[in-house]
């Protein structure tokens, strides 16, 4: 009798819960089509010295460059959902609060990346490309990057 009960549940917990005929479960995690820079706000100087515009295309987002006790800070683009493996047009612009002048601007072009988060079987796909604002280099590639 014992054993008429743990095989349903082996089976289940085997499969994950997925559907009789899928071969993969899927999970529910979340991902927007979107192109980020993150940045260390201590390179930008003190609490919130700086103002960081991201630009894809025509669509910008912009925010303060946050303290300098915070390891990292991140801006975001959304994207639509289906916008593909499309080239697109990045632009950063850091500008001092203080004096208003421009610290980094730069630009450049990148394909989006097709990214499964709960695997190539399972939807969402998203299109992301992501950088780090670096205050000599501009735009980077985020790899590298060692958080203090």
């Amino acid at each position: 009798m014992h054993r008429a009960l743990l095989t349903p549940l082996l089976a289940i917990s085997v499969t994950g819960c997925a559907l009789p005929g899928q071969d993969t479960p899927c999970t529910k995690t979340g991902a927007t089509s979107q192109v980020s820079t993150m940045w260390r706000p201590a390179d930008f100087g003190g609490r919130d010295e700086a103002q960081v515009r991201l630009c894809v295309d025509e669509s910008c987002e912009e925010r303060s460059s946050g303290t300098p006790d915070d390891p990292f800070a991140s801006l975001s683009v959304r994207l639509p959902e289906d916008i593909g493996a499309f080239t697109v047009t990045v632009r950063l612009v850091v500008t001092s609060t203080k004096s208003g002048d421009t610290v980094v601007e730069d630009s450049t072009r990148v394909r989006l990346k097709e990214q499964h988060p709960n695997g190539t079987a399972c939807p969402p796909t998203a299109w992301t490309a992501t950088f780090r604002a670096h205050p000599d280099r501009g735009l980077i590639s985020p790899k590298g990057m060692k958080l203090q």
